[in-house]
């Protein structure tokens, strides 16, 4: 397999000759001119890898070679059709409204911006900068933002709640101290916790699947994070999301990352709900964050108040920008970390607009290479009790792409791409098929469907699956 892998196993320390144990019948078919194939099979191959390794530890091999290691297969179709998500969901056989009205690029007086508005909050924020009422058009967005500076924009956008990017060309986004602090983080951040050691062990796994027993905490939204334990929920954790009953998720949007989970609502704010998450905390294993750094802090929930109260807990994090550097605390999204890194430039059609990647590649390898990194923890932990914080950032992935050498885009035309549709309360729901599998392990979703905050705040037995076809 190619760098992307072998830069992952460089960072996480895994034997290198593990990237020997994929093979794949083909390129990914994800036309663009960076190597966004190579990164979406890449990212795939290193979740099913770690999660072949954390079955081997679970079944009592501790330090197997790489020749021990089931070899793993990388459908690209699936890959494609997985990155693609959003452009497949149905629902009821609907498309899904990927994009609000006021989300897309938008010329500015010296350039182009980005804008994100798919949540009312960031819709209302926009409107609010540039002095609208609640009845604008795009059209009349436009106007605004082509009387303004895509700079100035994309700062006065970061003092308040409003979600704008100028789009910069590759050169300029590397000069930028953003993208330099990023220049010193690895791919992938896996570091031990301080401290002796636990009995932190998952015990044997009894079947297939490599997280059996394994209890995860997902307060995570929108892609990347919500990938990385949809895919920890396939390979057999209990996998429950939290959210604030004040900030609802866009329903096709939890329908089409919400495979196997289970959701239930709390607020950390009050008090009865604070203490029944730190009850949930206690018997957990892992817990995944996809805010703001340090915006959880507030609830006692830094993997340093999380690992001194909870020892043994693996973290696993995802941001847009990374952890530190002037821009950490910047409000972002796969689109917008394009737009900024120049991504969007790369991609501009002939009269100079800009464009944008195949799929949302920036958050699904994120999702994928985080749930990776989570295992690999998870594996040593069950080896020698301690606790892990895996870290991963939408910036620091989108410039180890555009580190890559250009690739010459695949050949167009439609693609038959695998999708699964199951009967549920909410209707007839249509998605991707599974990317993920290892050798012996189902190839299904264990359920489709489950609406956003139907469960109750408790681990629980598993939910029987609903009928796939």
């Amino acid at each position: 397999m190619g760098t992307f892998l072998s830069t992952f196993l460089a960072d996480s320390a895994e034997l290198p000759e593990l990237a020997d144990r994929v093979r794949s019948s083909g390129p990914v078919p994800l036309s663009s001119p960076l190597p966004v194939g190579d990164l979406a099979a890449d990212s795939v191959a290193a979740t099913k890898l770690m999660a072949s390794l954390l079955h081997l530890a679970r079944k009592g091999l501790r330090d197997p070679k790489a020749s021990e290691v089931p070899r793993v297969s990388i459908a690209p179709q699936l890959v494609a059709g997985a990155y693609r998500s959003d452009q497949l969901f149905r629902w009821n056989g609907n498309p899904a409204p990927a994009w609000a009205p006021l989300s897309g690029f938008f010329a500015s007086s010296d350039g182009w911006v980005r804008t994100h508005a798919n949540y009312p909050h960031h819709e209302a924020a926009l409107r609010s900068l540039l002095r609208l009422d609640a009845f604008a058009t795009a059209e009349t967005v436009a106007h605004a933002i082509s009387r303004r500076s895509a700079l100035d924009l994309e700062d006065e956008a970061a003092a308040s709640n409003a979600v704008i990017s100028a789009v910069r060309s590759p050169s300029k986004w590397r000069g930028h101290p953003q993208a330099q602090t990023l220049e010193a983080d690895p791919f992938v951040s896996l570091k031990q916790q301080a401290g002796d050691a636990g009995l932190h062990s998952l015990g044997s796994a009894d079947g297939h699947a490599p997280l059996e027993g394994v209890r995860v905490l997902d307060l995570t939204r929108v892609i990347a994070g919500p990938v990385a334990t949809r895919s920890l929920a396939f390979f057999g954790a209990d996998v429950l999301r939290i959210d604030s009953p004040g900030m609802p998720e866009l329903p096709w949007q939890y329908l089409d990352t919400g495979q196997g989970k289970r959701s239930a609502l709390l607020d950390l704010g009050h008090k009865p709900d604070r203490d029944r998450f730190e009850r949930l905390l206690t018997d957990a294993d892992v817990v995944v964050t996809g805010y703001r750094p340090n915006s959880l802090d507030r609830f006692g929930l830094s993997p340093v108040e999380l690992h001194n109260r909870h020892p043994g807990l693996v973290i696993g994090r995802v941001s847009a920008w990374g952890l530190s550097g002037p821009w950490a605390e910047r409000r972002g999204f796969d689109s917008i970390v394009q737009a900024a890194s120049g991504i969007a430039q790369i991609h501009a059609d002939g009269t100079g607009r800009p464009g944008a990647l195949p799929a949302q590649a920036l958050d699904h390898s994120a999702g994928y290479l985080l749930a990776a990194g989570i295992m690999s923890a998870l594996r040593r932990r069950h080896l020698d009790g301690r606790g892990w914080t895996v870290d991963i950032s939408l910036a620091r992935v989108a410039q180890e792409l555009l580190a890559q050498p250009n690739s010459p885009p695949t050949e167009g035309g439609p693609l038959e791409i695998p999708t699964v549709n199951a009967e549920t309360r909410e209707g007839t729901v249509t998605c991707a098929a599974p990317a993920i599998s290892i050798s012996g392990d189902t190839k299904r979703y264990r359920w489709i469907g489950c609406p956003w905050g139907a469960d109750r705040p408790e681990w629980a037995e598993p939910r029987s699956a609903n009928v796939q076809r």
